[in-house]
């Protein structure tokens, strides 16, 4: 078995081990990212199991560990048809072992686009909900901190002494608000 975490959450790798798994695979960077070596690591290592002749199944926590995008989901649930790798979901509407060849295949593709449907939707309702309260007069947003001379001073700051944004921040003075008299962020 060969599985595939992130690193934030102590209770799916918990789970992961306590699932018997072979090798653990822990992605430091979100899935969102393109490339993503744990991932690419877990299929190889998985990939050369298969061709010694032993049965592998890649164990992951849930569906969305192993990809956000229904695109990115079906590209790997292909990449473990071909290699004949099975796929286990320890959580969530997959829970269970699937065969990405078998009826595994079209249960899969109807849930990664169920999953995909569903970011859609809570980022739709997420910014309808900005937009109402920018038309109620309500910020959205932290309290604007700079003004004309700040900018054009960071901007001096960038171009003429090439510094780093850091290093921009720290020769900047919020000069109001809360936060007066500390550098920006």
């Amino acid at each position: 078995m060969v599985p595939v975490s992130t690193p934030s959450a102590g209770s799916q790798v918990d789970a992961l081990e306590a699932s018997g798994v072979h090798r653990l695979f822990q992605e430091q960077i979100s899935t969102r990212v393109r490339e993503r070596p744990e991932m690419k690591a877990a299929l190889a290592a998985a990939r050369e199991y298969r061709s010694l002749g032993a049965k592998v199944t890649l164990v992951v926590h849930e569906m969305k560990r192993l990809g956000r995008g229904a695109l990115e989901l079906l590209k790997v649930a292909e990449e473990l048809r071909d290699a004949e790798i099975e796929l286990e979901f320890l959580t969530g509407p997959l829970a269970g072992k699937h065969d990405p060849a078998g009826h595994g295949a079209a249960l899969f593709a109807f849930f990664a686009a169920m999953a995909e449907s569903e970011r859609d939707y809570i980022r739709d309702k997420t910014l309808e909900g900005q937009e109402t309260a920018r038309t109620k007069g309500k910020v959205i947003g932290g309290v604007k901190v700079s003004d004309e001379d700040m900018l054009a001073t960071a901007l001096r700051l960038r171009d003429d002494e090439r510094l780093s944004l850091r290093e921009i921040a720290s020769h900047l003075v919020i000069r109001t608000g809360k936060k007066r008299g500390q550098h920006p962020s």
